[in-house]
């Protein structure tokens, strides 16, 4: 009789046990957007690569989609985060949306300006044509606060075309604009073309790039969550800036780029990845006005309302004294 009962009992505990440890390595997944597959995005296939996602319980998903799409998905709470961080926060400024930047990957704006070969200096572009991104968007701003500097009234002596990625590049080889606000892939291959490289935005404004931002919903009531995904991109940061070769076969894989331009990009930007995730306050004063300049929007939002660091400076000071090495 024993023994029946115990026949009869073993698989249904041993049923529960595997039930019970199924649940116990159950994934909670995360829904990440991504505006581009540039080179400071690198550090979402990383942290899912190298198991960082995995230890602290979570199923990385990453979707390539336009900021615009990307930014309602996560408002909808359809997406969990966005690396359009600006975008949020120009969300913020014009509509007070339920949105923070929590992570700057970068402290300098990886935009550059090109010009055709017969250009030398920024204020050779008078009565000329410049593409760029759209006329109305944050880069563009800079361009046009900083071009006094340089003896041009941006409003007058610049005409700017608006065009999408790929083809900005493509106007400029062309001779259909004689100046391009080109990122730093198109940087590279506007260089092999002969272009010039005679303006760094990064240089010349102290503003964030490569951000990501959350909904207000998903950091109050998933903050565990929220602490582990934040942690383990910070683990991929520190990696992607201690490991030269990793970096790189991450670029040719998830940017697509061959090995000469991944090394190019890598020695060229890694210097503006951040050390912990996050920029200083004075940094994020700049992002907030600049968008406010923007948006002519005359009240000024405060820093609270559209960053929240905390997460990343408690998950740098746990890696820290942990002593983690990648």
């Amino acid at each position: 009789m024993n023994i029946l009962i115990l026949s009869m009992i073993s698989p249904l505990l041993i049923g529960l046990l595997l039930f019970s440890g199924k649940a116990a390595f159950a994934l909670d997944k995360i829904n990440v957007t991504l505006p581009s597959k540039s080179f400071q995005f690198i550090i979402f296939p990383l942290a899912k690569e190298r198991g960082y996602m995995k230890e602290e319980g979570i199923d990385l998903n990453v979707v390539v989609m336009a900021s615009t799409p990307g930014l309602q998905a996560v408002l909808a709470g359809e997406m969990d985060f966005t690396g359009s961080g600006s975008s949020a926060l120009v969300a913020v400024t014009q509509g007070n949306a339920p949105l923070k930047t929590v992570l700057a990957v970068t402290d300098q704006v990886l935009q550059w300006l090109m010009v055709r070969p017969q250009y030398s200096a920024f204020k050779d572009l008078k009565n000329k044509k410049v593409a760029v991104t759209g006329v109305a968007s944050v880069a563009t701003f800079m361009l046009k606060k900083i071009a006094p500097k340089y003896g041009l009234d941006a409003n007058k002596d610049l005409t700017f075309l608006a065009l999408p990625p790929g083809q900005r590049l493509a106007a400029l080889q062309t001779g259909v604009v004689d100046g391009g606000l080109l990122s730093s892939e198109e940087r590279f291959a506007a260089l092999d073309q002969g272009m010039k490289e005679i303006l760094y935005l990064g240089k010349e404004v102290k503003n964030s790039w490569g951000t990501i931002a959350t909904n207000d919903q998903f950091i109050k009531g998933k903050p565990k969550l929220m602490h582990g995904f934040t942690r383990a991109l910070l683990k991929a940061l520190r990696l992607v800036k201690q490991n030269r070769e990793v970096a790189m076969d991450a670029m040719m894989k998830f940017s697509e780029l061959d090995r000469e331009l991944a090394a190019r990009t890598y020695a060229g930007m890694i210097g503006t990845f951040t050390t912990n995730g996050v920029v200083d306050e004075e940094t994020q004063k700049n992002d907030l006005d600049i968008v406010r300049e923007v948006l002519k929007v005359t009240k000024e939002v405060p820093i609270e309302r559209a960053y929240d660091f905390s997460f990343a400076k408690k998950a740098d000071s746990e890696l820290t004294q942990a002593g983690w090495k990648p």
